[in-house]
This record gives structure tokens, C-alpha cells and sequence, in this order.
């Protein structure tokens, strides 16, 4: 399989795309009609594929795999731990989904793999010093029964009218939107609490479990420890305070819990026919190399707006190395 069309290799085997990473024309000045259609629109935009298919996943769970409203009036341990089981289910079948194809199988050996490596089998760093059998734990143990957590205490909060519900037959446009608006909402919440946790205190503490994973595979996304974990599923607390329907919640908690299999799969594309499924990770591969750069990936340029990002070339790569440089030194400043 030729990936040199699309990227290349250094001498120890490791692949980067050939293009530099980018943000879709939405923030720029003058308006861009046809790169904000194209963004919207497109194949690997803002909908397709992923966002449309994480909603659809959130609007047939909604349907079919969530109790009804007024049995979520009390909480019971019936409902709770159905909610409990179909998110593991999720997890289990997406995330390892990618991990079969990729890394059981390897159906296209090291194919648009970022890291010529394979995880790592035997290392301290891990529990089990297994990467896999570590990540599996954090992500089932504490990532699955967090996200399970957030989503009854809401569930039952929406079922009690203590949080602002919405209707879709009253308000179809408004909840529409707001359905639209939910992926840009949790890239700004994701890079707040990212950029938290690598407070140094926080880093030590919280936030080096998940950075273990320099080489990260599809299981690595979901592998936190729990305060990080309760940090990222607060994402759904906006529901709280903003009027949504349940349907927004799940959607919300759905997209934190799933999303970050693509993004951790260590490979640029899936080979699924001719052109492949695009990943659009290496932005935050970046990140678990260097873990000063690209806070946040995708639509919003926040980490191009806040000094951090890194596009791939050398040219970034040292503008990351001068601002590094000049941080620790001015640390070391006050410190004396």
C-alpha cells in the first residue's frame, strides 16, 4: 500500500502528511461563501463524516436505547446501569473497532502510521505494562461510569424540570441549531480543561496518565484518569443552564465519549476503498509528542489565536522551540 502520495517517511520509518495542517475558512476575514460551504458540506468538513454520523449514533440511542423519561423521574439501579452498559457497548464496538482493524489485524500494516511503532507491550509506565490492557481500564473503569454518571444525573435533572427542556415539536429550528452548534461548543470546552490540566500541578497529578501515551492507539483517547475524566464530561453541565432537549445532552456526552477514537488512532487515513477514510489526527498527534502545541484541533483556530499551534513544518516546530525557551527561562528568572 503507497502511502508516498500522500505523505512521507524520516529514516526511523515515522509518516507526516505532506500538507501543513490548517483551519477551514469559517474565522476569516473577508467571508470565504464557498470555503464556509465546502467546510460545511463537504467531505471531511464539518459534517460529514464524522459530526453527522456521531449524531445520528446519539439520535437512534435517544430513540431506542434510552428510558423513558418518566422512568428516569427516581433514580434506580435498572436504568442506570442499562446506561452504563449501552455506552461500554458503544466504546467497546467503536474504539475497538478501530483497534482490530488497525492493530489486531494491521489490514494495512504501517500504512499512514504517524509512529513506526506498535504499542507498547512491556513498559512501567502502564498498567499491566500493557498500553493496551492500561488504556482498556481507564477508558471502561473510569471514562465509561464517569460519562454514565453525568448523563443520569441529567437525564433525571431534565426528567424533573430542574434544567430548561425544550420540545422539538414546539422549537424544531432553535433545537436544530443548537443541535448544529454542540461540536464547536466542545472544542472550546475541550481546550479550556486541556489547557488546565497541563498546569504543571495538574500535569503531575492527572494529566501525565493520558500523556504515557506518546505512541497513542485508538483505546489511548479515552484513557485519563478519573478528575481528568470528570473535567471532560462536564461538558454537558452547559445543558444545566442553557434550554436543550435530553436528545442535545446525550448528543453532547456521545460526541466526548467517542469522538476521540479517530484522533488517537495513530494513522493519517483508514484504508476503506480508494481514497481511504481520513482521521485528521496528526494535529493532535503533535500534541502527544510534544505536548506544547495544539491544545485544541478542528474549526476554531484558538491554538493559532493563543501562540500554540503547530502545523508540521520546521518552521512552526522552531517557533514552538523559541516559545518553550523563553517560558523556562523566564521561570527560572523568577525563580532566582
Amino acid at each position: 500500500m503507497d502511502d508516498t502520495l500522500h505523505g512521507t517517511r524520516d529514516p526511523r520509518g515515522n509518516w507526516k502528511p505532506l500538507a501543513r495542517i490548517g483551519y477551514p475558512a469559517v474565522f476569516v476575514w473577508p467571508l470565504q461563501p464557498v470555503g464556509l460551504l465546502r467546510w460545511l458540506f463537504g467531505w471531511s468538513g464539518y459534517l460529514l463524516p464524522w459530526n453527522l454520523f456521531y449524531a445520528a449514533i446519539a439520535v437512534a440511542c435517544w430513540t431506542f436505547l434510552t428510558p423513558p423519561l418518566e422512568t428516569m423521574r427516581s433514580f434506580a439501579p435498572a436504568w442506570i446501569a442499562w446506561l452504563f452498559l449501552r455506552n461500554a457497548a458503544l466504546a467497546i464496538l467503536f474504539f475497538g473497532a478501530f483497534h482490530f482493524y488497525l492493530y489486531t489485524r494491521r489490514a494495512q500494516g504501517s500504512a499512514y502510521k504517524y509512529n513506526a511503532k506498535w504499542l507498547d507491550e512491556d513498559s512501567p509506565r502502564f498498567l499491566f505494562r500493557s498500553q493496551i490492557l492500561d488504556n482498556l481500564t481507564w477508558s471502561l473503569a473510569s471514562g465509561v461510569t464517569i460519562w454514565t454518571g453525568y448523563e443520569a444525573v441529567t437525564l433525571w435533572a431534565f426528567a424533573n424540570g430542574i434544567i430548561p427542556f425544550v420540545s422539538w415539536e414546539a422549537h424544531p429550528v432553535y433545537n436544530f441549531l443548537l443541535l448544529l452548534l454542540i461540536p464547536l461548543y466542545r472544542e472550546v470546552h475541550f481546550y479550556c480543561v486541556h489547557r488546565l490540566i497541563h498546569w504543571p500541578p495538574l500535569y503531575r497529578v492527572v494529566h501525565r496518565l493520558h500523556h504515557n501515551n506518546v505512541n497513542p492507539g485508538p483505546w489511548s483517547g479515552l484513557a485519563m484518569h478519573p478528575l481528568e475524566h470528570l473535567l471532560y464530561f462536564s461538558c454537558v453541565l452547559v445543558h444545566w443552564i442553557v434550554p436543550s432537549h435530553p436528545l442535545h445532552a446525550l448528543f453532547n456526552l456521545l460526541h466526548a465519549g467517542i469522538s476521540p477514537a479517530p484522533a488517537h488512532s495513530g494513522f493519517d487515513r483508514v484504508m476503506l476503498g480508494k481514497r481511504g477514510l481520513a482521521m485528521e489526527g496528526y494535529a493532535h498527534y503533535l500534541h502527544h509528542k510534544f505536548f506544547e502545541c495544539n491544545y485544541a484541533d478542528g474549526a476554531i483556530p484558538l491554538d493559532r489565536w493563543f501562540g500554540t499551534f503547530h502545523d508540521g513544518s520546521p518552521e512552526a516546530h522552531a517557533a514552538m522551540t523559541r516559545r518553550i525557551t523563553a517560558r523556562n527561562a523566564d521561570r527560572r528568572s523568577r525563580a532566582a
